[in-house]
């Protein structure tokens, strides 16, 4: 499908893309007849689902937020265009203001707005808060990248992923706003299209999965309402990549887990309602507005010459699942599709950057689940498009650091990355963080886990760590190396936790693999 649009609707996206870059260089208020617009009371709280920001440049970031005084019920605004103001201080009490200005918060987007402000200064923390109808929302802080020259410094980045509402609250989140990271990366699984379940922890809004837009952007209503999430995008900035769950279970491009259930039209307009929802909730510029149903997220960020993040998109490209070990052989099967494979390669090949740091939502070690010989692997996963992953791998030995952050598995699964996963001898060419899940499959029976995964490790000699613990991975990057802490709380099931760290590892830089402190 061609993904194509209808032109009213294309030039309402491209009146949304212009919109988003003007917000970012204006420094005047809107003129008094749009002010005058504005007075028109709104209901209150239209600040509900809070302020984020992401996607860090030396010079740069986008600031989110969207009125929804009714969130669960399609967000409870006007259908009319509604001017939200901005303000960007040096100071929590914005005493300091260095960059102020409006935008416009469209019911085409769900009263979402993305301000992508400009002419900042590199790694600087800022405080930033929207108004709209007279109403104040809470104030965020945020921090630039380094400028792109420096090669050294220090960067924290929290990695997280998998957050069931169903299955528990976002309690890792409190203990992560207290490490102060100068980003987060979330690598999927954002909401879970799963219907409400009586047995649930917290139970899903509607009446089933979602399919339409408004259905999308309640859930993504319900899940920005967990208070330890709201703080945590109000602490820092995020950069974001979906995996499934925020459309559908495994799906694969444009095919769904269930093809004999969905149509193909179906499908497309399911994602199309999913891709929009999605942005519209997500602190992203302006080329992630998506065209149907396609998105554009895979991206590069910098941060100065110590690490370049390369952030993929392991589902709208991708070739459908392997159903048998043949086909995950199979030469022809992508992950990424021909362009994103060729834009990875490129940007590894030349980084300047120390650390090359690549942000999967799929597991890229080998997971072989088959207790003795022979071999029984995931098809979602990096298993089931192993020609494109031992390539990607080759590639490895000519790059300069890199560490591979995945999410997907609610486990922590900690691997050095072998240049052939058929040779256990091969050389390792890098190093995988798998992080567990803020709540994905809440408290796990950790007895019952180690009997079934355990007997396991032999025929996975790379992996050098295994838990099942719900919590995320916290990074401190420095030019000699990469201290990781696994974090994890004692319970996601109560909204308060207790957190510790459960173990130590070590990237040495120039010496591919990981090691438990």
């Amino acid at each position: 499908m061609s993904g194509a649009l209808p032109s009213d609707r294309r030039r309402v996206l491209a009146a949304g893309a212009a919109a988003l870059g003007a917000a970012a260089s204006t420094q005047l208020w809107l003129p008094a007849t749009a002010r005058a617009a504005g007075r028109t009371p709104l209901p209150d709280g239209v600040f509900s689902l809070g302020v984020a920001s992401g996607d860090p440049l030396p010079d740069g970031i986008v600031l989110w937020t969207r009125l929804a005084p009714d969130p669960l019920n399609g967000g409870g605004m006007p259908k009319r265009t509604v001017p939200v103001e901005w303000q960007v201080a040096e100071d929590s009490r914005f005493r300091r203001i260095v960059r102020r200005g409006a935008a416009r918060a469209r019911p085409f987007f769900g009263h979402s707005v993305h301000v992508d402000v400009r002419g900042l200064r590199p790694d600087t923390r800022y405080w930033y808060r929207f108004r709209a109808g007279g109403q104040l929302s809470r104030t965020g802080r945020t921090r630039t990248a380094p400028p792109a020259h420096r090669a050294g410094g220090h960067l924290r980045v929290a990695l997280a992923s998998c957050q069931n509402w169903q299955h528990g609250y976002f309690t890792p989140y409190a203990d992560m706003l207290r490490q102060d990271p100068d980003v987060v990366v979330f690598v999927g699984d954002y909401i879970y299209e799963s219907g409400p379940s009586a047995t649930g922890v917290r139970r899903h809004e509607g009446a089933g999965e979602p399919y339409g837009l408004t259905q999308y952007r309640n859930r993504y209503a319900q899940y920005r309402s967990d208070p330890d999430l709201a703080a945590m995008h109000a602490g820092a900035p995020f950069v974001v990549t979906f995996d499934d769950h925020e459309i559908d279970n495994d799906f694969a491009g444009e095919i769904p887990q269930d093809p004999d259930k969905q149509s193909h039209d179906a499908f497309t307009a399911r994602l199309t309602a999913g891709y929009r929802a999605y942005y519209e909730h997500m602190p992203v510029r302006a080329s992630a507005l998506p065209d149907g149903p396609h998105i554009r997220m895979h991206r590069r960020l910098e941060f100065g010459r110590l690490a370049r993040l390369n952030v993929l998109d392991t589902r709208q490209y991708r070739s459908d699942q392997a159903t048998g070990q043949e086909g995950a052989r199979d030469p022809s099967r992508t992950m990424l599709g021909t362009a994103q494979k060729r834009w990875l390669v490129d940007g590894l090949r030349h980084s300047p950057a120390r650390w090359n740091l690549i942000a999967s939502q799929i597991m890229m070690a080998e997971t072989d689940l088959q207790v003795g010989e022979g071999k029984l692997w995931y098809y979602d996963a990096w298993d089931g498009y192993q020609a494109e992953r031992n390539a990607l791998l080759q590639e490895f030995r000519r790059v300069s650091n890199p560490v591979v952050l995945t999410g997907d598995r609610h486990l922590t699964m900690v691997s050095d990355l072998r240049e052939d996963f058929a040779d256990p001898s091969s050389a390792v060419v890098g190093a995988e963080f798998v992080g567990t899940s803020v709540s994905s499959n809440g408290d796990q029976d950790q007895a019952a886990f180690r009997a079934q995964w355990d007997p396991r490790r032999a025929d996975n000699p790379h992996w050098k760590l295994l838990d099942a613990h719900r919590g995320y991975h916290l990074f401190d990057i420095r030019p000699d190396g990469v201290d990781a802490r696994v974090r994890v709380v004692d319970t996601v099931v109560k909204p308060r936790a207790t957190p510790r760290t459960l173990a130590r590892l070590r990237v040495e830089a120039g010496r591919p693999g990981v090691h438990v402190v």
